[in-house]
């Protein structure tokens, strides 16, 4: 699981039909608080996020698991609209 941030939103108006009704974002990995991942991932929204949005991403089967199609050709899926994050130093 990832934490990213919405940056857009994908349309296909031409798709494979396990994915009628799916909404699809944009996202940015997070490789910390203050860095992102070059690039960004497409993944399916089941919570209904939004662009800036902090969010939780599973990957692989549990995406698919999470939308409820295991025969969905998906990667990723937004599964929570993340509050807050409390990273706490050791060092």
């Amino acid at each position: 699981m990832d934490v990213g941030r919405v940056i857009g939103n994908v349309w296909a108006t031409k798709k494979d039909e396990n994915l009628n009704g799916q909404k699809l974002l944009a996202i940015k990995i997070l490789l910390d608080k203050e860095h992102e991942r070059d690039g960004f991932v497409v993944a399916s929204d089941i919570v209904g996020a939004g662009v800036g949005d902090l969010v939780l991403i599973s990957h692989g089967g549990g995406a698919r698991h999470a939308v409820g199609n295991s025969k969905a050709p998906i990667d990723s899926a937004v599964v929570g609209i993340v509050d807050s994050i409390e990273v706490l130093d050791y060092e």
